[in-house]
């Protein structure tokens, strides 16, 4: 089996600046999701967590190298050599440029600011040298320029390229000789135009702005300029009198910029995004029940957490601030919309922006906790097909009181009070961070989106979630007196078994739809790309997160499936046979929660009991597998299921011939990850 690589790691560590991973994060989403989850880590995650196996890239940004050194130096880079040499890629903006360079010179001469020494990743097999243009000053635009790149086509196969193009620059290096070391695997993708402050070599002419460097299996890119740099996202006052003409000038080949960095990324291997169109805007929240009363008697449950401000009611939340705005008797906004013509898909609820929210943002980096949620209670009706156009709640209710009545159902109240928003940050996070909401939520409240901006997975992980994906938070109150017979332990494995077994009860025929279990919470696909090698893709995850109040655990768990989109895996309808219809979104959730109610009561009587036992054990993948505990040694040992009690993965110990030692380990989910492919257990740090 082959594990499909789709995280980008965003160093954000010592020496690096909130500014530069700012910026990195902004460029890399837009340009690569929902190919790729782009990931913010820190020194810690590089040097102790098994981030190598799922990393298709990773990016330094800018700074101060030294303070990579401080942390990395030896183990860490050692990690990030090898990542590299075996196949990974290494973009290094800026300082990252710098640190990724065999030499490092900057301001040699300047006792105040000189650094001066040897690198130890060293793949760019040469000195990087600066800066490259004089006026430099650390935390400060006072140095900041648009300095023009001219770029050398024949080094990139394909792809629409600027023959020059300006780029935000504030204290990069050049290249030293990097013209010279094509033998070297070495190729100048940019030169710097402009006469440069420093010796770039060759005699003086050598003015390599950025490198592609062939290492191992590997490659890395790395830069002096800062290409990721968006000028959107510049402040024109952070700066000296000239600062908004480099602003301006950016402005005008920020086209070209985005041209060079997509051929960059393609070069190193990965897939670009085919749009690269405006960040998405938040959305109205629209809140409704299955029966209209729930809604009422929800806000009433939240009024001792509702201000009014102007006549206005607010829900504030410890993360996130909700405006609630009140439908009238006379005029609902449902027959408002009614009224209107039938409008296009960039003019839905999508782009309803609140007036702030509009004037300060526009295409740049957003502060997603700070923007105004606007919340939208339907007290009479369910909200229209006009107002939620990607989301069809009549269809949502239809389904789940159809699937509530089935003989062997129990559920009642998973989904019965729904959330729903086009666009929002993350379903999970607007539960979970707003704990003094959360408690008054009524048990299987359910918030659920067409995309998310910011959706969570476990761990360092994001989820990522454009259309097409199933994303969901459920808030269940599970009494602590229930500790010792249902351990909350073991939610996230009923999730597991509610999604698979919600998947192939869907309807008659898709029992057979091929989805399987991995140990702890994550959902696998058979790659439909790949039919008939056994080849598994990840298709969705599960992130419970606990908090404590009045007796109970407030858990919200939160599921992300890929179910019709294509990126950045695989989704469940390209799984499914020519005679079947395609899952649809509403239907799929309404199955699923009726599912995990139904198994989750039967948790709360008798445990994880023989019965739920075997349910997972009939999906999961990891029957009698044979791993690596790397925590212990390199022991080997041979899975034998979960525990019943604690719900602890146990292993027995293998020796000679593999036969068992007759020892057995038993390991905890949260601290542990399970590198499934290359049969790895490994210790989280």
């Amino acid at each position: 089996m082959t594990s499909r690589k789709m995280n980008v790691l965003v160093y954000s560590g010592n020496g690096s600046t909130v500014e530069s991973v700012r910026h990195c994060l902004y460029t890399l989403r837009r340009l690569l999701s929902p190919n790729y989850a782009v990931i913010p880590v820190t020194d810690s995650v590089i040097l102790k967590e098994p981030w190598t196996a799922s990393c298709a890239l990773l990016v330094f940004p800018g700074g101060a190298d030294l303070g990579y050194c401080r942390s990395l130096n030896g183990h860490g880079n050692q990690r990030i050599a090898q990542f590299v040499r075996r196949g990974g890629a290494y973009l290094g903006f800026c300082a990252g440029g710098y640190y990724g360079s065999q030499r490092c010179e900057f301001e040699v001469g300047d006792k105040k600011m000189e650094v001066v020494g040897p690198r130890e990743l060293e793949f760019f097999p040469g000195t990087c040298r600066g800066c490259a243009f004089k006026g430099f000053v650390y935390h400060s635009e006072a140095g900041a320029k648009a300095v023009g790149l001219k770029v050398d086509k024949k080094c990139f196969p394909s792809g629409v390229l600027p023959t020059s193009f300006r780029s935000y620059y504030n204290g990069g290096g050049v290249f030293v000789d990097a013209a010279k070391m094509s033998n070297q695997g070495v190729e100048v993708l940019a030169s710097y135009v402009d006469p440069l402050d420093v010796d770039g070599g060759i005699g003086g002419l050598g003015s390599a702005a950025v490198v592609y460097c062939k290492i191992g299996d590997g490659a890395a890119i790395l830069t002096g300029p800062h290409p990721e740099f968006a000028a959107i996202n510049l402040n024109p006052k952070s700066g000296g009198p000239g600062y908004s003409k480099v602003i301006d000038a950016l402005t005008e080949d920020d086209a070209s910029r985005t041209s060079f960095l997509k051929a960059c990324f393609a070069k190193l291997g990965l897939k670009v995004s085919l749009d690269t169109g405006s960040v998405p805007s938040l959305s109205r929240l629209h809140l409704s029940s299955l029966d209209h009363v729930e809604v009422s008697e929800l806000l009433e449950d939240l009024k001792e957490i509702i201000k009014v401000d102007e006549g206005e009611e607010y829900i504030k939340g410890e993360n996130d601030t909700f405006h609630i705005e009140k439908q009238s008797s006379g005029w609902s906004l449902t027959s408002i919309v009614k009224a209107l013509p039938i409008i296009g898909i960039g003019e839905t609820d999508m782009q309803i922006k609140d007036e702030q929210y509009h004037k300060e943002s526009g295409d740049k980096i957003i502060e997603y906790d700070a923007v105004i949620k606007r919340l939208i209670p339907h007290e009479n009706e369910w909200p229209g097909s006009k107002e939620t156009p990607y989301f069809n709640h009549h269809s949502f209710y239809s389904h789940l009181r159809r699937y509530q009545t089935e003989k062997s159902s129990e559920a009642e109240d998973f989904g019965k009070v729904l959330l729903y928003g086009e666009v929002v940050t993350s379903t999970n996070t607007m539960m979970e961070k707003n704990t003094r909401m959360l408690s008054r939520l009524s048990p299987g409240f359910t918030a659920t989106a067409t995309v998310q901006v910011a959706g969570r997975g476990r761990g360092s992980n994001v989820w990522v979630s454009p259309a097409g994906s199933l994303v969901f938070s459920t808030y269940i109150r599970h009494p602590i007196a229930l500790s010792n017979s249902a351990p909350v332990i073991f939610v996230q494995y009923l999730a597991a078994i509610a999604i698979v077994e919600g998947i192939k009860s869907y309807d008659h025929g898709y029992s057979d739809v091929p989805v399987k279990l991995k140990w702890p919470n994550d959902i696998y696909a058979e790659d439909p790309a790949k039919p008939g090698t056994g080849e598994y893709v990840k298709v969705g995850g599960i992130l419970v997160n606990s908090s404590y109040s009045s007796g109970n655990y407030d858990l919200v768990v939160g599921i992300g499936l890929n179910t019709t989109n294509a990126a950045p895996t695989t989704s469940l309808n390209a799984l499914l046979p020519s005679h079947l219809t395609s899952f649809t979104l509403e239907k799929l959730l309404a199955r699923i929660l009726t599912t995990f109610e139904t198994v989750y009561k039967s948790f709360c009587r008798t445990g994880f009991d023989r019965e739920l036992e075997q349910q997972y054990y009939r999906y999961w993948l990891h029957d009698a597998q044979i791993v690596t505990l790397e925590a212990e040694g390199g022991v080997r040992a041979r899975i034998l299921g979960i525990s019943r009690d604690w719900g602890m993965l146990r292993a027995e110990e293998l020796g000679w011939e593999d036969r068992p030692t007759g020892k057995v380990w038993e390991l905890q989910s949260d601290s542990n990850s399970f590198d499934f492919f290359r049969g790895l257990l490994k210790k989280k740090m």
